[in-house]
């Protein structure tokens, strides 16, 4: 499917998150959203559940992160009814540490193994077995620099149509809207493929 981002852009950006989510929903209809459980993800999986309520939740747990983070996704998962589907590596982080000698440094060879083992691999085998043409996630402008490239609507390497409803709220406006919708949010996170909060782990350049 072949999209005028740059006019479906300027349009949607007068528009609520719900509304960008009712809009995406009109283009494609075999949606997932995915989410790490990390700070801020409440809002986006809150915006797509109420419009796709049994919409596929996939999580990709890398196996590190901390009981903050697993207790907060199980807060989600009860309190929002989630439809979620989990994946994980395909060794163990227990058998991993001591193949890796523990989690590779981000300037180590063995990083980029560590990565498509723990992240790319699972959200590979999710991509397959669900052939969404529809992704919801939650890039926002000012992470990366290669974000700063992307905007509300994108489109992967394979044709699947990228959402991200709050690409442009900043952490002020997502407290508002957590607080408005009796959300919890969790800040203890940690993304061991990612280590600095500006790196990319690769799941969004594909």
């Amino acid at each position: 499917m072949s999209l005028d981002l740059i006019k479906i852009n300027k349009e949607l950006r007068k528009e609520t998150p719900k509304n960008i989510v009712k809009w995406a929903s009109s283009q494609a209809d075999k949606a997932i959203v995915t989410t790490n459980f990390r700070p801020y993800e409440a809002t986006l999986i809150h915006a797509c559940v109420n419009v796709f309520p049994s919409i596929p939740v996939i999580w990709c747990d890398s196996g590190y992160n901390t009981d903050a983070t697993y207790k907060h996704a199980e807060t989600l998962i009860s309190d929002l009814s989630l439809n979620i589907f989990l994946y994980v590596p395909q060794q163990s982080a227990a058998h991993r540490n001591i193949v890796m000698g523990g989690i590779p440094d981000i300037d180590s060879d063995l990083h980029a193994i560590f990565t498509d083992q723990v992240k790319l691999e699972p959200f590979k085998r999710a991509i397959k077995e669900h052939q969404p043409n529809l992704w919801f996630t939650n890039l926002r402008k000012g992470q990366t620099q290669f974000r700063d490239t992307l905007d509300i609507v994108s489109q992967s390497g394979d044709g699947i149509i990228k959402v991200s409803p709050f690409f442009h709220w900043t952490d002020e406006d997502l407290d508002i809207y957590l607080k408005d919708h009796g959300l919890p949010n969790e800040n203890d996170y940690y993304d061991p493929t990612k280590v600095h909060g500006n790196r990319e782990c690769g799941l969004h350049t594909q």
